[in-house]
């Protein structure tokens, strides 16, 4: 290929030749209408100390006709010189200033060019206060912040910059994550993410989530973000850093192809920039990389009310099959059966509430099965699904499951009344199961190190200090990585109920757990994802209590009567036990 096909590397919007030319009419008009020879660099002209960035008028020329790009030129650095002026009033520069994000690129950078005022917002965007007069934007310079009021100026331009209009729509494409688009003629447009927190909330209808937001400014007209709530929020690093890119080079006004992290009221980089090859990667700090490690753990079972699909039984047989298969031949595999496994079982509760069917049953054994499989087991072990029966290898003291694995085995056990197993599992050290694949928030180890030393019944000071520290990791100030709502509302309720059973207070354990079930009714708000069906963690507990003999009702919602009353209770089948 040649400089006539192939992308300036300065300029790509244009071709080498493209842009050559380009170069040399800007030269030669401001000879003309400065009288000095400029300096041409890759992608500016320096004239008369000022640098003029040249990336917007070749995205302009790259839309109009060599013939015309003489007169286009012409009127760019005209509009230029018209917008650099100044001399108006304070009252007017308090009226009509403006926030504005602006690439380092594009600003002068010595201590005497008159910006020194301008604040770095983040790698790649600096903010700096603009002027929108009737017919021109320009930068205010030091002088005009001087003459109206730094702490008055700056006030007066985030007002104004909320009021800027804009449109925003939300786009989906098949396999891909949502992703919401901001976009108007306002030049202040991609400003608006410094008030990010308000966009969210207009676009989706809720609250900026405590992890915060992805976002891409790659034009002063357009930016376009994704709410960090599931596991898709790692797909979306990918999706938004190529629409960035993209917008970025085709223009008008490039800002930024980078990928920012909305934080705490902070926009962090995630794009390392490498201009000597000409490449951009994505390298999310280990902080968000944890909360999209560990979302997207949560997402894979499920557990996530925004990202959970339907209860469809059938659909969820065949994939479970599908996984359990594919487990038999690639033991790695077999996490994300046990998995599917849970979810058929949760999935079952739609059409048989209250396990009364042997195959609700059935599906239930299959998923303690592979659970032991993942932690406890050696050999192999035959499941069944369905019609199918299946056998997978077992990966035992190998234990390729999570702590939160761990903790559905635990509960699998007690629902199933396998003690035995529940025995074998806590020879498991949780501690053991720290994987920064899937990192979860300290509350969840500590309670399954609680659950571990309650039940191999450790001394009642130890279990009570571990208890104790499951409760203050749980606390809304110290979780990190997964959503506050569902902490609260699905992790911390089995904590408050275990500190019930060890306090033996049989009527606050009675009233506790109707308050767990209010939650998880709360949290999953009529949604019909398979984990919505069954409050797991509470019915395995309601049935410790209930072989206690503790007053537990078995008529609750998400309890499975004949799983509480063990009123389904079956032995295992010889064929679905070889561990």
């Amino acid at each position: 290929m040649t400089s006539h096909d192939t992308s300036d590397p300065h300029l790509p919007m244009l071709t080498g030749v493209q842009a050559d030319h380009l170069r040399a009419l800007v030269a030669g008009h401001l000879r003309v209408r400065t009288g000095a020879h400029p300096t041409m660099t890759g992608d500016a002209a320096e004239s008369e100390g000022h640098r003029h960035p040249l990336t917007n008028l070749a995205q302009r020329c790259r839309t109009a006709p060599e013939a015309e790009w003489p007169a286009t030129v012409e009127a760019f650095f005209t509009h230029l010189a018209e917008a650099s002026r100044g001399g108006e009033s304070a009252e007017e520069l308090l009226a009509r200033t403006c926030l504005r994000l602006v690439p380092p690129s594009a600003m002068p950078t010595g201590p005497d060019d008159g910006f020194t005022y301008v604040r770095s917002v983040a790698e790649g965007l600096n903010l700096a206060l603009a002027l929108d007069a009737p017919t021109s934007v320009r930068l205010l310079t030091d002088g005009d912040v001087e003459r109206a009021g730094a702490e008055a100026l700056w006030a007066a331009a985030e007002r104004t910059l909320v009021r800027e209009p804009m449109r925003h729509e939300e786009v989906r494409l098949d396999g891909h994550p949502v992703l919401y688009s901001v976009y108007g003629d306002s030049p202040f447009v991609s400003t608006k993410a410094l008030i990010l927190p308000e966009l969210v909330a207009e676009a989706t209808g809720k609250r900026m989530p405590e992890a915060g937001a992805l976002v891409v400014v790659p034009t002063r007209h357009l930016l376009a973000f994704h709410p960090i709530v599931d596991g898709t929020a790692a797909d979306a690093v990918d999706d938004l850093a190529t629409y960035a890119v993209k917008a970025h080079e085709d223009g008008p006004g490039s800002l930024s192809p980078r990928v920012y992290w909305w934080h705490d009221g902070r926009l962090t980089s995630l794009t390392v920039i490498d201009d000597a090859a000409g490449t951009l990667a994505q390298r999310p700090p280990r902080e968000l990389l944890d909360v999209l490690r560990g979302l997207r753990g949560l997402d894979r079972a499920g557990r996530l009310v925004t990202s959970a699909p339907e209860a469809l039984e059938p659909e969820l047989a065949h994939a479970t099959a599908e996984l359990i298969a594919e487990a038999a031949t690639d033991p790695d595999r077999l996490p994300a059966a046990f998995d599917a496994a849970v979810t058929l079982a949760h999935a079952h509760a739609a059409e048989d509430p209250d396990a009364d069917r042997v195959e609700t049953w059935d599906a239930w054994v299959t998923a303690l099965q592979l659970g032991t499989a993942l932690f406890t087991a050696t050999g192999e072990v035959t499941v069944r699904v369905g019609e199918r029966e299946l056998t997978v290898p077992a990966t035992g003291p190998e234990a390729r499951g999570d702590v939160r694995a761990w903790l559905d085995v635990f509960w699998l056990t007690l629902v199933t009344r396998e003690r035995e197993r529940t025995e074998r599992l806590c020879q498991v050290d949780p501690a053991a199961l720290r994987d920064e694949r899937t990192p979860v928030d300290d509350h969840v180890l500590h309670f399954a190190e609680t659950l571990r030393a309650y039940w191999l019944r450790r001394p009642l000071d130890e279990v009570v200090e571990k208890l104790a520290a499951a409760m203050d990791a749980a606390h809304p100030k110290t979780v990190t990585l997964a959503p506050k709502d569902f902490v609260n509302a699905v992790d911390y309720q089995p904590i408050g109920l275990v500190h019930r059973l060890l306090t033996q207070e049989d009527e606050k354990f009675t009233a506790l757990l109707a308050e767990a079930l209010a939650e998880h009714r709360g949290y999953w708000a009529g949604s019909t994802a398979p984990r919505s069906r069954v409050a797991l963690g509470p019915l395995a507990l309601a049935c410790l209590a209930y072989d206690g003999e503790l007053p537990v009702r078995t008529d609750q919602p998400f309890l499975p009567r004949r799983l509480l009353d063990r009123g389904r209770l079956e032995a295992i089948p010889d064929a679905l036990a070889r561990d």
